[in-house]
């Protein structure tokens, strides 16, 4: 028998042992004030515990460990080839709920343009490490609730699994539900702080026979902007609080004085107090926050100026001083206006401003900080820029998109 055929078999041993290749996982690169959790939740990664160990593994990590801006990680996602027909003959599975899930996580992502292209276009399969090893495990702690938290009685949020039936009372009865449109945003945090309030209408402006109180229209556009970033994914807190002005229609909107902040507290009667009261609970949430992996942080506060009648301004901004973050985000939703400007107003350049000042709410909080101005109150143009309902809506559209890039 030739001596070939005899070592045959043990051929077949060393090759039958050869090392299975490893799985291709996503590999993405970190962004500015990117963690760890934050990766996870953006990814839609972060409900099941399972993901956390396997991103630290891939990555020779620890769940404590920084990222690097401008440094590739491996995501716990594994790429597999989609043959064009399905996902259980691509996989050689036969579990079609295994086979849905997978279909579902891959439309998720490119609904919220994590993806450039779908599966059926770029064949190309993301698979969840969770959806393949974690199938039994709950889901875990990682991901508190959105918005406006646990501690408010009118809170009545119904979980993401029902994405239609989110309901926001802040918003008024018309649209206390707020759809989840995409997750674009998820894992950044805002701190939307209106004005004045309680005791403190804030300037006052003319219009026929009303009057016109800062703090209601500065209210009204930063709930606009709230409702806005939830509907894409993000965590919003509203400082300032009303318990029955909703968002509201109208040119009118009547003022009073029944705001309350964050928690249910009464907005302080002194000025110094006022402004450590809100200041203070924004810190207290940003430091909470941060501990549970949340670096990218943001508050917007958003007032009405007021100058001489015959001074017509447009929007203007002020950043922290020496906040880089702080000009740069200043500077981004500045361009947005103008751009906006641009295209919509007839006649006439965009002529609002960044610059800084030293005041408390950009001084003593702790997250990146902007602080704007929508216009003068005792302007007869500028106030059209605030009492038309439709301007409202689009100051609040504007400001979004500029805080989306």
């Amino acid at each position: 028998m030739p001596r070939w055929i005899l070592l045959l078999p043990l051929c077949l041993i060393f090759l039958s042992a050869k090392k299975v290749k490893d799985p291709d996982y996503l590999e993405i690169t970190a962004q500015a004030g990117d963690g760890i959790l934050a990766l996870l939740r953006r990814y839609q990664l972060a409900e099941y515990t399972c993901n956390l160990p396997k991103f630290c593994a891939l990555n020779r990590l620890t769940a404590k460990s920084a990222l690097i801006k401008g440094q590739k990680y491996r995501l716990p996602i594994e790429i597999q080839v989609f043959n064009g027909r399905s996902i259980r003959s691509s996989m050689n599975i036969q579990d079609f709920k295994l086979a849905k899930s997978i279909q579902e996580y891959n439309e998720a992502v490119f609904n919220a343009q994590l993806r450039k292209k779908s599966f059926r276009e770029d064949h190309e399969l993301w698979v969840p490490h969770h959806l393949l090893f974690c199938k039994t495990e709950k889901k875990g702690p990682l991901e508190p609730l959105m918005a406006e938290g646990p501690q408010l009685k009118d809170f009545d949020f119904v979980k993401e699994s029902n994405p239609g039936k989110r309901r926001f009372p802040i918003f008024g009865a018309t649209l206390a539900y707020t759809p989840l449109l995409s997750k674009t945003l998820a894992g950044k945090i805002f701190y939307i702080d209106a004005g004045h309030g309680g005791n403190d209408p804030g300037a006052i402006g003319k219009y026929g026979a009303y009057r016109l109180c800062e703090d209601e229209y500065a209210y009204d556009v930063s709930l606009r902007l709230c409702r806005k970033l939830i509907q894409h994914g993000a965590i919003v807190y509203m400082i300032t609080r009303d318990p029955n002005d909703g968002i509201r229609g109208g040119k009118i909107l009547l003022c009073d004085t029944d705001e309350r902040v964050w928690g249910g507290q009464e907005v302080s009667r002194s000025h110094r107090p006022r402004l450590y009261q809100r200041s203070n609970i924004i810190n207290a949430l940003y430091d909470q926050n941060l501990k549970l992996g949340y670096n990218q942080q943001v508050s917007i506060s958003i007032h009405v100026d007021s100058r001489t009648k015959g001074q017509q301004v447009d929007l203007f901004f002020y950043h922290q001083k020496g906040n880089e973050a702080s000009i740069q985000l200043a500077k981004m939703l500045y361009k947005n206006i103008q751009s906006k400007y641009a295209q919509h107003r007839k006649g006439g350049a965009y002529k609002g401003s960044v610059t800084t000042r030293d005041l408390h709410m950009l001084r003593e909080t702790k997250p990146t900080a902007v602080y704007l101005e929508l216009g003068n109150i005792r302007n007869a143009f500028d106030q059209q820029r605030v009492v038309l309902e439709s301007n409202r809506e689009a100051l609040a559209k504007w400001l979004y998109d500029g805080l989306s890039k």
